[in-house]
């Protein structure tokens, strides 16, 4: 029968998901249940099986499951007969059993910290994409609190529950590395480091060399920086690099750093405004700031709107991520590649699933900067 393939079934099932987005189980028992917006009291209809496939398409239970599993020794003739009788009979194969016959789980399980922020969503979005054409369904475990994160690096790597792990952003130390290790499960690190895992990275440090060199060039010797705190609880390494960046930019021009116009604080925001009001209201303020992300740049602009100072003209402001608003506000940044971020961790870790590397493996994504309205020489 022309037009019917695995994919189409797969689809299928999608569709069937999608609509009725809830947790509903097709297990041994029964194939048929009452779904959320149908009518019920319709009660059970009996399965239809594996064996039934099988029987209409006048074929062993055996080249049925070779068929779902897309294996090439089964002949065109017998796989559109499988695939005939699979149509007919609406038959939905069991994802639970699918995973028993392949022996593994089909689950990436991604741990990523404050997810509803731009930058990790986009990561995520990332990752989803890159997963949408897979057999591997994603689980998401977000982390807000350092307890968290430490229950999940202990708990998470069992190779029953899960065929391999992402880490977004949370640098493990030696021991969670060591427990990771011994769990065997692959694991790739995005925009996180440590020297026994795979990783895909963005250089913040010549990210933050970029930024700084851009506020340089158009004249500004009074620059300030605006970013987290250095030392925190989650090991977050990129405003770290991004301010060791802005001091190597500093120090190449001959320009002294100035510990007053550095600021480190919370992330977001509102803590960013506070931040730049403090460096605005200094007896000889910079004339330009960077900023180790596109939130906290846009607290520096409110923080000038606050002053009575105009955007560029009295002071210039960089931020870094480009998320999606930062050009709706015209904020000059560093674009670093989040969503590429998301595709190429999941492209390693699934061929680290497939063919486990001798050695962790490095990628490195490049940055780029992106001129627009807040910047300009200082007049």
């Amino acid at each position: 029968m022309p037009g019917i393939t695995t994919k189409n079934i797969e689809e299928k099932n999608k569709k069937t998901l999608d609509k009725h987005p809830v947790v509903w189980y097709t297990g041994t028992g029964s194939n048929k249940f009452d779904l959320p917006g149908e009518p019920s009291g319709r009660g059970l209809v009996a399965p239809v099986t594996i064996r039934d496939v099988a029987e209409r398409a006048g074929v062993g239970v055996g080249t049925v499951s070779r068929v779902l599993n897309e294996n090439p020794s089964v002949s065109d003739a017998t796989r559109r007969k499988v695939l005939a009788a699979i149509e007919a009979l609406d038959y939905t194969p069991n994802p639970i059993a699918r995973r028993l016959s392949l022996r593994k789980t089909l689950a990436i399980a991604v741990i990523v910290p404050f997810f509803t922020r731009p930058a990790f969503t986009e990561r995520l979005r990332g990752v989803e994409y890159a997963l949408a054409d897979s057999e591997y369904d994603l689980i998401l475990f977000n982390v807000e609190t350092t307890a968290k994160r430490d229950t999940y690096f202990n708990d998470i790597p069992r190779r029953e529950r899960f065929d391999g792990l992402l880490i977004v952003s949370l640098s493990p130390r030696n021991g969670d590395v060591e427990h990771l290790l011994r769990a065997g499960v692959p694991t790739v690190l995005l925009d996180a480091r440590h020297p026994d895992l795979s990783r895909v990275v963005i250089d913040d440090v010549a990210g933050g060399r970029l930024a700084t060199r851009h506020l340089i060039e158009l004249g500004h010797r009074r620059i300030g920086f605006v970013g987290d705190q250095l030392d925190n609880p989650f090991n977050f390494i990129s405003s770290r690099d991004r301010y060791e960046g802005y001091r190597q930019a500093l120090a190449e021009a001959s320009i002294p750093f100035s510990a007053e116009y550095f600021r480190q604080g919370e992330h977001g925001r509102e803590p960013a405004r506070q931040m730049a009001s403090d460096l605005l209201a200094l007896p000889d303020p910079p004339t330009a700031i960077a900023a180790a992300s596109d939130t906290q740049a846009f607290g520096v602009l409110e923080a000038a709107q606050d002053a009575g100072m105009r955007v560029p003209e009295d002071l210039s402001v960089i931020g870094y991520d480009d998320i999606e608003i930062a050009e709706y506000l015209g904020l000059t940044t560093i674009r670093q590649p989040l969503f590429a971020l998301g595709v190429e961790g999941v492209a390693l870790l699934l061929d680290s699933i497939a063919n486990p590397p001798p050695a962790p493996r490095r990628v490195l994504l490049p940055v780029e900067l992106v001129v627009r309205g807040t910047t300009a020489p200082p007049t």
